[in-house]
């Protein structure tokens, strides 16, 4: 977006002298010592840059060790990302800032992506007098969309190769959301599946399927179900879904995640909340066993673990909470000896030596 201020029908915004100024010093420095933003005016009359400290520091400088100077700000923009950047003579002779997010390559090699925002001053005769902005470092703001992006193009590519989903969803008598794959695979709308979710269902199955999903719901422990579904093609499909109640650290049921997928189709292993909520229904007779198939003590699985044996004790007991971190790495910790927990039919969760 410009942010070209109109030159007439307003007086002149005064150009900031350098040093720079605003109006809270203090609050400025504290969000640049966190190394996120810096600031910038360039007055053209001077050809005179001034960069806060921050800004020296995105660059990958110590604040005060080279001169300000767009040309050298340009040779550390990507080669890639150059081309869009403003030449200085266009921004002089034009007063047009555009902003940016674009990466730059630092003195030290490492790579970082930044967005700019600038904003044009102006002469009451039209002529452009300065800009001046902001820098903000989103490289981890980027990266995680980047990874959001390829997990949504895997989960993409899974449901149209093997009618595999998973799905997350507060679950109540009166409140339900499905997912955009079951909609699609069953033509409904998400009004249909609110107003009666049975109708995914193969007409045969819905007398008998209400009663005994809603009964394991309330129990709040996880269990399995296979049904046939109703497509939208006019055919049937049999599928398996995996129903985990997602604990908050008090206990309570924060979200239901489920790992559905076509039982003739391929298996899926089970990942994020799905997974999270699959080690919090293990229980303490779940990890004893685990630890007889592999023949441990319970001062082995401490030291596998990284917990104190007191905590691997309250664990065994019970005395911990289901959704207790201790327990994650206790599971983690038989995983990696070979120990897998499976959910089988119905509600159980099966403990198996698998390598």
């Amino acid at each position: 977006m410009s942010r070209r201020l109109p030159p007439h029908g307003r007086p002149a915004v005064p150009v900031p002298d350098c040093p720079l100024t605003f109006p809270d010093q203090d609050f400025l420095r504290l969000v640049e010592a966190h190394g996120l933003t810096g600031s910038w005016t360039w007055t053209f009359a001077t050809d005179e840059q001034c960069w806060s400290p921050g800004l020296f520091r995105l660059l990958g400088f110590e604040p005060g060790t080279v001169r300000p100077d767009y040309g050298l700000f340009l040779t550390l923009v990507h080669p890639e990302d150059r081309p869009a950047i403003e030449v200085s003579a266009q921004v002089m002779r034009e007063g047009i800032f555009n902003d940016q997010t674009f990466r730059v390559i630092r003195p030290d090699g490492s790579l970082r992506v930044l967005t700019i925002r600038g904003t044009a001053y102006f002469f009451p005769d039209g002529r452009p007098r300065a800009v001046a902005g902001v820098v903000l470092d989103v490289t981890d703001t980027e990266r995680m969309a980047g990874l959001r992006r390829e997990e949504q193009r895997r989960r993409r590519a899974l449901f149209e190769l093997a009618q595999t989903w998973m799905h997350a969803s507060p679950y109540t008598d009166t409140f339900r959301i499905a997912s955009r794959e079951l909609l699609i695979l069953t033509g409904l709308t998400q009004q249909d599946f609110h107003d009666d979710w049975t109708q995914i269902l193969v007409p045969r199955e819905r007398p008998y399927a209400r009663d005994p999903i809603l009964e394991r719901v309330a129990a709040g422990r996880p269990f399995v179900a296979e049904h046939d579904l109703a497509l939208a093609s006019g055919e049937t499909g049999r599928f398996r879904g995996v129903f985990v109640p997602v604990r908050l650290a008090d206990g309570r049921i924060e979200t239901w995640a489920s790992l559905n997928s076509r039982v003739d189709g391929i298996r899926p292993v089970p990942t994020g909340l799905a997974r999270r909520g699959l080690e919090q229904a293990v229980q303490g007779a779940h990890l004893r066993a685990a630890r007889g198939l592999l023949d441990w003590s319970m001062t082995d699985l401490a030291e596998a673990s990284g917990l104190s044996l007191s905590t691997i004790r309250r664990l065994e007991e019970g005395g911990e909470g289901q959704a207790a971190r201790s327990r994650h790495l206790a599971i983690e910790a038989l995983r990696r000896a070979g120990i897998g927990f499976v959910l089988v039919e119905g509600d159980t969760i099966a403990v198996a030596k698998v390598r």
